[in-house]
């Protein structure tokens, strides 16, 4: 399995941050797999944003809901995260990653990760 985050490095101020994940070797639509975007800024630890479930559900942090939007394309096994209204403090290596949830709704953590993507917030 593999996932693939691509999008622009730099972003202005005020503009909308989108990235795409590219996975491959799993299908989004694949019960019971959720499909998550996380972040981490210059010298702080990860931050999960939000997630996209095989059943096309979105789940998102309550400090970036306000902001934040994740979308799939299910006939490329892509899904992608717009984050609006960005500031220097989104600042941050974006990655892209694969949540394993059992049918009995255990969760059992991340397996999968991107290699990540720094974007920078900048004018």
């Amino acid at each position: 399995v593999q996932l693939q985050e691509s999008g622009p490095g730099l972003v202005k101020p005020s503009q909308t941050l989108s990235l795409t994940c590219t996975v491959s070797g799993s299908s989004i639509t694949t019960n019971y797999y959720f499909w998550s975007w996380i972040r981490q800024p210059p010298g702080k630890g990860l931050e999960w944003m939000g997630a996209v479930a095989y059943s096309g559900f979105t789940y998102y942090s309550p400090s970036l809901k306000s902001r934040t939007s994740i979308s799939r394309d299910t006939s490329n096994d892509q899904f992608t995260l717009q984050l609006s209204s960005v500031t220097p403090e989104d600042t941050a290596m974006y990655y892209c990653a694969r949540d394993v949830w059992s049918d009995y709704g255990d969760y059992y953590g991340m397996d999968y990760w991107g290699k990540g993507t720094l974007v920078t917030v900048s004018s």
